[in-house]
């Protein structure tokens, strides 16, 4: 394979991914907590033939090398629920799993037939004291304080545990709104909770409504360039192998 031809492919394998995730992000602009996703990719330039002058054509070989999380906060939109629970700024909830501890954006919490506060998937809500959060029969006035202190008519019964992480971006997703962590959180000391809101998907809309339309034509665009230098080489060929 000629050198133009594996740079387009590499560009359009790039191109492939890349919708993709834009794809994922469009999916979840509705997810309670959503995190948007964008790639990174590194161009390595060379000057092509013709291209001596300053301003001359380049050549460039396209390399997908990482994922990239927008951790920048959603907007906060009320519920009137008082067990719906948002962080404004830096933060996670701990829930536990049974593969272990894991960490969500996404405070829409209820409580189940026992009267343990869960998550959607029924999971426990950790306090900061590692336990989970069980409710009376006649707690009905449940507040949630910015620190997190869950109390109802019948006393305290806790604080919430919110944690945050050196660098968010080893967090890996996985179902519910979940993620994971290969190293150990830190406890946050003022976390900022609010109650009767929910966090939502920071993803805009329009915006990768546009992305997707700009990564569909450059997609058509290099598919249309492969066809022409593949009908270049193909005359070459039948030149070169006509007799003299």
């Amino acid at each position: 394979m000629e050198n133009t031809s594996f740079i387009a492919l590499s560009r359009q394998g790039t191109l492939r991914r890349q919708m993709s995730i834009i794809a994922h992000n469009i999916a979840n602009m509705n997810t309670t907590g959503f995190k948007g996703e964008k790639m990174m990719f590194i161009q390595h330039l060379e000057k092509s033939r013709g291209g001596e002058r300053i301003l001359g054509d380049k050549i460039a070989f396209v390399r997908d090398i990482a994922t990239v999380r927008d951790t920048s906060d959603g907007s906060l939109v009320k519920t009137g629920n008082p067990l719906d629970l948002a962080i404004s700024g830096d933060g996670y909830f701990v829930i536990e799993t049974a593969a272990g501890e894991r960490y969500t954006r996404n405070g829409r919490f209820r409580l189940d037939e026992a009267g343990q506060l869960v998550n959607q998937q029924g999971n426990a809500v950790l306090s900061d004291g590692g336990q989970p959060f069980f409710f009376a029969p006649g707690d009905t006035e449940i507040t949630v304080t910015r620190d997190g202190t869950i109390t109802t008519e019948n006393g305290a019964l806790g604080r919430l545990r919110v944690v945050t992480f050196e660098n968010q971006q080893e967090l890996r997703a996985s179902a519910g709104g979940l993620y994971s962590s290969p190293t150990q959180p830190t406890d946050v000391e003022g976390p900022d909770v609010v109650q009767g809101m929910l966090e939502s998907s920071n993803v805009q809309a329009i915006i990768e409504m546009t992305k997707m339309i700009s990564v569909h034509r450059a997609y058509e665009n290099i598919k249309r360039f492969i066809d022409r230098e593949d009908e270049r080489i193909k005359t070459m060929v039948e030149e070169l192998a006509r007799p003299v």
